[in-house]
């Protein structure tokens, strides 16, 4: 952070949302990041406070929401 740019690798889950507000605020104070998370997630979305570089995963949105329920 000392250099102004940040590469996050977030969890899902409240993690994720906690970690998202610290993030707004580190943009504002012009910070540059970027986000690397799962494809197929619940929670972690773009915004416009960063960069967001997705990888794939072996399973489908549908596998996800099916072990969660």
């Amino acid at each position: 952070a000392a250099g102004g740019k940040l590469l996050v690798v977030p969890v899902d889950g409240s993690h994720w949302l906690s970690m998202r507000e610290v993030l707004d605020g580190l943009r504002q104070k012009g910070h540059e990041i970027v986000v690397v998370a799962p494809e197929i997630n619940l929670y972690i979305k773009s915004t416009k406070n960063f960069v967001m570089k997705m990888y794939p995963v072996p399973f489908t949105q549908e596998e996800m929401d099916e072990n969660f329920r």
